[in-house]
This record gives structure tokens, sequence and C-alpha cells, in this order.
């Protein structure tokens, strides 16, 4: 017990300490000035299963940022588009404190069905509602009606796996072009989120949106242990993505992933990583590629192995891009960041 009392003892003296640095972050951020203006113009997404802690980091990093993105509506049992309750009032809060940046609301192809249960990235729906002219175009009614209401700027889609299917994938060019010309019509932007893996010299996506291109899950829960990114990837995707028309982003995510020899996969934020960490007496390392931070432990008899981003993994990843040319960085996502207001 008395190991037990002493573990519980340094989580919580960790996470005060975390809270007492975010706090003293924020303070010098708001009493000094920047020293050049940026070059970088940097973008984040606000989800709406962490809204509090995403508020958070949002507070300390919001000065810094030129769009932010509300993540995200999706589809209900019967194929209609819906944005969760909590995110539309969180919207609403937000919006009275006069906000610096462009705001965005994001459309996701995930599907509720009447259990409640979800269905991600369901390209079965997309199947749908691409199926004729009509039903495209009143879906891209709905979407512009629903950003329209929300005073949004733009409209972000974040439609995947989609490029495996030949007839979706045709389906889903010409539904960004006409969606592109009816949300100008209605003086909003777009922005398209992209997977690294899609094939974007055959794409046939048309000019004018601004596309972002996911630079994440290069491991993940999809894979064995390892970085959501590293200098190697970025460095290709960087160059296989200057086939896309127009303005283009580089994404990057936050946190990392817990894998266990048990099967077990989980997502973690930089926050539940490092308390993970101080809780097992793990020692951690810096991956010289990524510059991840990856730790291991054992736990019941499973053997874990952790591997998660902080402010520096950010950094470096940033520096890569700009290296390759690219000034225009999103983040995902806003909760449970150490230091984001340190984001170059």
């Amino acid at each position: 017990m008395k190991g037990i009392a002493y573990k519980i003892f340094k989580m919580v003296l960790l996470i005060a300490v975390f809270v007492l640095l975010a706090g003293c972050n924020y303070n010098n951020q708001l009493t000094s000035k920047a020293d050049a203006k940026d070059t970088i113009e940097r973008a984040a997404w606000l989800a709406y299963w962490d809204l509090d802690a995403g508020e958070k980091d949002l507070q300390r990093i919001g000065k810094k940022l030129g769009k932010l993105s509300y993540f995200g509506a999706y589809f209900d049992a019967q194929d209609r588009i819906f944005i969760p309750q909590e995110l539309s009032n969180k919207r609403k809060e937000l919006k009275a404190k006069k906000e610096k940046y462009e705001t965005y609301l994001t459309f996701i192809n995930d599907k509720q069905n009447a259990d409640e249960s979800v269905i991600m990235k369901d390209i079965e729906v997309l199947r749908r509602i691409f199926a004729t002219p009509a039903s495209r175009d009143r879906h891209i009614d709905d979407l512009i009606a629903l950003t329209l209401q929300g005073k949004y700027d733009g409209i972000e889609i974040d439609y995947e796996r989609i490029w495996n299917d030949e007839q979706i994938a045709k389906s889903f060019s010409l539904f960004v072009d006409k969606l592109y010309k009816k949300a100008g019509e209605n003086k909003l932007k777009l922005r398209v989120v992209l997977e690294p893996g899609t094939p974007f010299s055959i794409a046939n996506l048309p000019q004018g949106p601004e596309y972002v291109v996911m630079f994440y899950n290069l491991y993940g829960l999809h894979s064995e242990p390892g970085p959501k990114a590293n200098r190697g990837f970025i460095e290709k995707t960087v160059r296989q993505m200057k086939a896309l028309p127009g303005e283009t982003s580089v994404a990057f995510a936050t946190g990392g992933c817990l894998w266990g020899d048990n099967g077990k996969r989980t997502l973690l934020s930089e926050a539940e990583a490092k308390t993970i960490a101080v809780i097992q007496d793990s020692k951690t390392k810096r991956d010289e590629e990524s510059r991840c931070i990856v730790f291991e432990y054992k736990d019941m008899g499973v053997s874990y192995q952790v591997w998660y981003a902080d402010v520096e993994t950010l950094n470096y990843w940033i520096g890569i891009a700009k290296e390759q040319g690219v000034n225009n960085i999103s983040i995902w996502r806003l909760g449970g960041n150490i230091a984001i207001n340190k984001i170059e």
C-alpha cells in the first residue's frame, strides 16, 4: 500500500506542476510581444468530446492561430448530418468572446446508428449521398445551411477511406468542385482534409479549396508501436502532395499511443502519457528519427510501450515541413498538451 500511495502522490504532484507550468507559460505569453512577425499560418482542431481541455489549450495558443476548426458534424441513422449539441454550445460561447481567427465547421463521415453505436469513417453513407446529382446537391445544401446557421467562416470536409473505391473517389472530386462553387456563392471558404495515402497526382481534385494533408498515423492503433510521424515520412509526403492544386497545409498530431502485448491499443494525450510514465516509474527516452518520447513498463503481467509527441516533437516536425517550403501548419488536436503555447 505504501508503494501505491507514493505513486498516487507523485501523480497528483506532477499534474499540479503541469497546471502551474501551463499557467506560467500562458502568463509569459500575455506579457511579452513577439520579436518578429510569424511566417507560419497556424490552424487547430477543437473536438466535441474534449471541449474543456481543448478550450484550456485554446486560451494559451489562441493568439497564434489563424484558423480554428470545430470537430465535428456527422451522420445520424437516417443519413442526415447533425452537430453534437455540446459543440454547438461551445461555438456560441466562444463566438461571444470575439475570436480573432477564422472558424470552420468540420464534417466527418462517421455514422451514428439507431442504437447509438457509431461506425467510424463509413464509406457506405458517402456512397448513398453521392449516388445521384440530386442526393449530392441536397447534401451540399445541408452542409452550407448548418455552416451559415453557426456563423462559421468556412466549411471543412474530412471524409476518409474513399480512395480505395474508384466510384466514391470520382464522386468525391465532383462533390468538392460543386461544394467549393456553392460555398463561394455563400461567402464561405472551404478546407478539405486528406489522408497521407491519397493518390494526389491522380485524385483530380479541383483548384480552389485549401487542402490539408494528415501527417500522422505512420504508426498507431492499426500497427505495432512507433511514432505518428518521422522525418522520412514527412519529407516523402510533402513531395507527393506537391501535385495538389492551390493552397495546401500539413497537419501534425499531438499526443501518442499505448500498445500492450495483450493486444490493447489506446490513444493518449501528452498529459495522459506523462502521468502514466510517472505512475509506473518509467525511464523515458527521445527517439532520434521522430523526436517522440518513448517508454516501456509492465503492469499486471502485461508489457506496454508508449510513444508520444510533446512540443519539442511538434516543433521538430514543423521545422522539417518548413525546410520543404511548407508554412501552413494545422494541429490535431487541442486538449491535454502541456506547453502548446511554445509551438513555433
